[in-house]
């Protein structure tokens, strides 16, 4: 099962490293990592998507606090959460197939980012299921390269979230 999981860290050199460096030892494979800062900017948050079972992810999370500039890991997987990547997908084109994409993404709220003669790229933003039907649909035409940042996410506001500045005390 693909898991999320939300880590506040310290913003300094190398955090990242030894983060990554704890999944290497244990042999977890990160599906997606994004690291950006937060409101405060001596933190950032990492978000990590894994797969794994609850008693994997909970492995995880015990081996995370280990680290001494971590300061909250969250599971977000079972709370309700708000969950984006961005996507950038070059697509082949021709003539007759340009105005079909373009009706094609419509839906999706997607948009025409580059246009060339033989292909145009198209950029979308939404949880990993609907960019994965986005792709679904696209394949057909011949993807020519395809980007993702990697899942960014946060708990919804009605989730009972502890602010970072009380990690800070």
């Amino acid at each position: 099962m693909r898991r999320v999981v939300s880590v506040i860290v310290n913003n300094s050199s190398g955090v990242l490293a030894r983060l990554s460096g704890l999944f290497a030892r244990r042999s977890f494979n990160i599906e997606s990592l994004t690291v950006g800062t937060t409101e405060d900017p001596t933190l950032s948050r990492v978000t990590l998507v894994v797969h794994g079972d609850v008693a994997t992810t909970e492995q995880v999370i015990k081996q995370l606090y280990k680290l001494v500039d971590v300061l909250k890991v969250t599971d977000l997987t079972e709370e309700k959460m708000m969950a984006r990547e961005l996507m950038l997908i070059k697509v082949t084109v021709n003539h007759q197939t340009r105005q079909e994409i373009n009706h094609l993404i419509e839906p999706f709220r997607a948009s025409v980012v580059d246009v060339g003669r033989e292909s145009i790229t198209v950029q979308t933003t939404g949880d990993i299921e609907k960019n994965e039907a986005l792709i679904d649909l696209l394949r057909p035409f011949g993807i020519k390269e395809l980007a993702r940042t990697g899942v960014t996410a946060m708990a919804r506001s009605q989730q009972k979230v502890h602010p970072v500045q009380q990690l800070l005390t």
